[in-house]
Protein backbone atom coordinates (compact mmCIF):
# COMPACT_ATOMS: atom_id res chain seq x y z
CA UNK A 1 0.00 0.00 0.00
CA UNK A 2 1.30 3.62 -0.88
CA UNK A 3 1.81 6.21 0.97
CA UNK A 4 -1.25 8.28 -0.97
CA UNK A 5 -3.47 5.57 -0.09
CA UNK A 6 -3.51 6.36 3.72
CA UNK A 7 -5.37 9.67 4.60
CA UNK A 8 -5.52 10.84 8.11
CA UNK A 9 -7.99 13.31 9.82
CA UNK A 10 -7.99 15.29 12.70
CA UNK A 11 -11.10 16.98 15.18
CA UNK A 12 -8.78 19.66 16.94
CA UNK A 13 -8.55 17.62 20.11
CA UNK A 14 -5.83 18.63 22.08
CA UNK A 15 -4.72 14.87 22.98
CA UNK A 16 -4.37 14.35 19.05
CA UNK A 17 -1.92 17.28 18.98
CA UNK A 18 0.33 15.86 22.31
CA UNK A 19 0.06 12.82 21.80
CA UNK A 20 1.05 12.48 18.03
CA UNK A 21 -2.03 10.74 16.65
CA UNK A 22 -5.28 11.40 13.82
CA UNK A 23 -8.83 10.82 14.90
CA UNK A 24 -9.37 8.88 11.81
CA UNK A 25 -7.48 7.10 9.08
CA UNK A 26 -8.84 5.80 5.73
CA UNK A 27 -6.13 2.83 4.27
CA UNK A 28 -7.80 0.83 1.53
CA UNK A 29 -11.05 0.23 2.46
CA UNK A 30 -11.43 0.38 5.92
CA UNK A 31 -11.70 3.63 8.05
CA UNK A 32 -10.54 3.27 11.98
CA UNK A 33 -11.49 5.83 14.46
CA UNK A 34 -9.39 6.45 17.23
CA UNK A 35 -10.61 5.89 20.64
CA UNK A 36 -13.44 9.53 21.40
CA UNK A 37 -15.20 10.07 24.47
CA UNK A 38 -17.81 13.21 25.32
CA UNK A 39 -14.81 15.69 25.49
CA UNK A 40 -15.18 18.35 22.91
CA UNK A 41 -12.37 21.19 23.08
CA UNK A 42 -11.93 21.56 26.58
CA UNK A 43 -15.54 20.40 27.66
CA UNK A 44 -16.97 16.65 28.88
CA UNK A 45 -20.46 16.56 27.95
CA UNK A 46 -22.85 14.56 29.95
CA UNK A 47 -20.41 14.88 32.87
CA UNK A 48 -21.80 11.16 35.73
CA UNK A 49 -24.64 10.29 32.38
CA UNK A 50 -23.09 6.99 30.58
CA UNK A 51 -25.67 7.02 28.25
CA UNK A 52 -25.35 10.79 27.26
CA UNK A 53 -21.54 10.15 26.93
CA UNK A 54 -22.26 7.66 24.36
CA UNK A 55 -24.27 9.60 22.55
CA UNK A 56 -21.91 12.50 22.19
CA UNK A 57 -19.00 10.06 21.70
CA UNK A 58 -20.74 8.16 19.24
CA UNK A 59 -21.81 10.96 17.42
CA UNK A 60 -18.40 12.82 17.29
CA UNK A 61 -17.21 9.30 15.42
CA UNK A 62 -19.51 9.40 12.95
CA UNK A 63 -18.32 13.26 12.42
CA UNK A 64 -14.95 11.75 11.90
CA UNK A 65 -16.52 9.22 9.27
CA UNK A 66 -18.17 12.22 7.40
CA UNK A 67 -14.88 13.24 6.21
CA UNK A 68 -14.82 10.22 4.19
CA UNK A 69 -17.88 10.29 2.76
CA UNK A 70 -19.44 7.60 5.58
CA UNK A 71 -21.93 6.97 7.81
CA UNK A 72 -23.27 5.22 10.03
CA UNK A 73 -24.16 2.09 7.16
CA UNK A 74 -20.90 1.58 6.63
CA UNK A 75 -20.11 0.66 10.32
CA UNK A 76 -18.81 -3.10 10.94
CA UNK A 77 -16.91 -2.46 14.30
CA UNK A 78 -17.51 -0.34 17.65
CA UNK A 79 -15.70 -1.28 20.60
CA UNK A 80 -17.35 0.77 23.65
CA UNK A 81 -15.10 0.97 26.50
CA UNK A 82 -16.62 1.66 30.01
CA UNK A 83 -14.93 2.69 33.23
CA UNK A 84 -17.77 1.46 35.62
CA UNK A 85 -19.65 -2.26 34.59
CA UNK A 86 -23.11 -0.83 35.97
CA UNK A 87 -23.01 1.72 32.44
CA UNK A 88 -23.23 -1.25 30.63
CA UNK A 89 -27.21 -0.97 29.73
CA UNK A 90 -26.76 2.88 29.19
CA UNK A 91 -24.24 2.29 26.80
CA UNK A 92 -25.77 -0.42 25.31
CA UNK A 93 -29.05 1.93 24.90
CA UNK A 94 -27.15 4.72 23.34
CA UNK A 95 -25.55 1.92 20.94
CA UNK A 96 -28.66 0.40 19.96
CA UNK A 97 -30.50 3.69 19.41
CA UNK A 98 -27.88 4.27 16.90
CA UNK A 99 -26.59 0.97 14.94
CA UNK A 100 -29.84 -1.30 15.54
CA UNK A 101 -29.88 -0.81 11.77
CA UNK A 102 -26.28 -2.04 10.64
CA UNK A 103 -25.62 -4.44 13.62
CA UNK A 104 -21.89 -4.36 13.68
CA UNK A 105 -19.89 -6.43 15.53
CA UNK A 106 -19.26 -4.85 18.93
CA UNK A 107 -16.78 -5.34 21.85
CA UNK A 108 -17.43 -4.11 25.16
CA UNK A 109 -14.87 -3.76 27.70
CA UNK A 110 -15.10 -2.69 31.25
CA UNK A 111 -11.45 -0.82 31.49
CA UNK A 112 -9.31 0.73 34.86
CA UNK A 113 -10.13 4.29 34.24
CA UNK A 114 -9.58 7.39 31.40
CA UNK A 115 -7.11 10.12 31.30
CA UNK A 116 -9.96 12.28 32.78
CA UNK A 117 -12.11 10.73 35.82
CA UNK A 118 -14.57 12.30 35.01
CA UNK A 119 -14.87 10.43 31.55
CA UNK A 120 -16.87 6.95 32.00
CA UNK A 121 -16.80 6.11 27.69
CA UNK A 122 -14.99 5.68 25.30
CA UNK A 123 -15.79 4.12 21.70
CA UNK A 124 -14.01 3.52 18.54
CA UNK A 125 -15.54 2.69 15.32
CA UNK A 126 -14.41 0.62 12.10
CA UNK A 127 -16.24 1.39 8.70
CA UNK A 128 -15.90 0.10 5.21
CA UNK A 129 -16.19 1.64 2.26
CA UNK A 130 -15.93 -0.75 -0.33
CA UNK A 131 -13.66 -0.87 -3.30
CA UNK A 132 -11.44 2.18 -3.15
CA UNK A 133 -8.80 3.31 -6.08
CA UNK A 134 -5.56 3.24 -4.82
Amino acid sequence: MTSEAVRRVQSGSPWEESFGFARAVAAGDRVIVAGTTAVKGDMLYGEGDPYEQAKVAFGSAVEALAEFGLGIESVIRTRVCLAHSRDVDAAGRAHKELFDSVRPVTTLLVVQGFIDSRVLVSVEVEAYRGAVDS
